[in-house]
């Protein structure tokens, strides 16, 4: 059987951890050359590179920020570039703070909600005007189960993330008229640095409404994703798929 991905072009948000990284590595593993951008750790992102090397296929890293919009025009041009095409676009990258509403200040509202939507636009747009004239690409947005459930989570987060709902579903009406395919995960809690930065009370509560009994790895994601960025996934767009272990909530 041939690879899911094979001869495909990725890019990838936040790629140089958590669940960033495992999609890059299966990504490549399934045949696709893949290009990611990450916020600051150099040493990380060169490990990324390396495991998408691995499988013999080639990588490109970019330290650039989701919000830096000329530093993402720039990107995207030598994306497309270098691979001459981009099939592929996974929006992953997100960042979180344990916090109640009421102690949220307007500082930490404005720079996840920066971040996690803004960045989503800043992201998506260049390379969404590329598959729409090559009349063909997969857009996957990862989202958060926090978005769709009363969890005892950060507002901030799940404000952010249930945007990322209707940026998916509307966005894949126009999307389906020139060939492109849009959907989203709703992501449980991933054993990743933003897991592990929501309390502990709460991580323990989770493996205790999840079926499954613990908290995901990664790799469990990536798999998935590769499956649904993949031309055997032939009919499914506008899809949000909850990938959690089963919560019970």
């Amino acid at each position: 059987m041939s690879l899911l991905l094979e001869g495909k072009k990725a890019f990838i948000t936040g790629g140089s951890r958590g669940l960033g990284r495992a999609l890059c590595e299966v990504f490549a593993r399934e045949g696709a050359d893949v290009a990611f951008n990450y916020h600051s750790n150099e040493e990380a992102a060169r490990e990324t590179v390396a495991l998408i090397e691995k499988y013999g296929r080639k990588a490109l890293a970019f330290k650039v920020s989701v919000t830096d919009k000329p530093a993402i025009k720039d990107m995207v041009a030598e994306i497309i570039g270098t691979f001459g095409k981009i099939d592929i676009l996974v929006n992953n990258a997100a960042i979180n703070k344990a916090d109640s509403f009421v102690t949220t200040t307007e500082k930490a509202w404005l720079n996840v909600v920066d971040t996690n939507v803004n960045g989503l636009y800043y992201i998506t747009k260049p390379f969404f005007k590329h598959m729409l004239r090559q009349r063909s690409g997969n857009i996957l947005n990862i989202t958060s189960i926090g978005a769709i459930r009363a969890l005892p989570t950060s507002v901030h987060y799940a404000t952010a993330k249930a945007a990322t709902l209707g940026f998916t579903k509307c966005l894949s009406r126009e999307a389906g008229l020139f060939g492109v395919t849009v959907n989203g995960i709703a992501a449980g809690i991933f054993d990743t640095d933003l897991g592990h930065s929501l309390p502990d009370k709460f991580k323990e509560m989770y493996e205790k409404w999840c079926t499954k009994g613990r908290l995901g790895k990664p790799e469990e994601l990536a798999e998935f994703a590769a499956f649904m960025v993949s031309d055997r996934n032939t009919y499914m767009t506008g899809e949000i798929i909850t990938l959690d272990g089963g919560t019970v909530v």
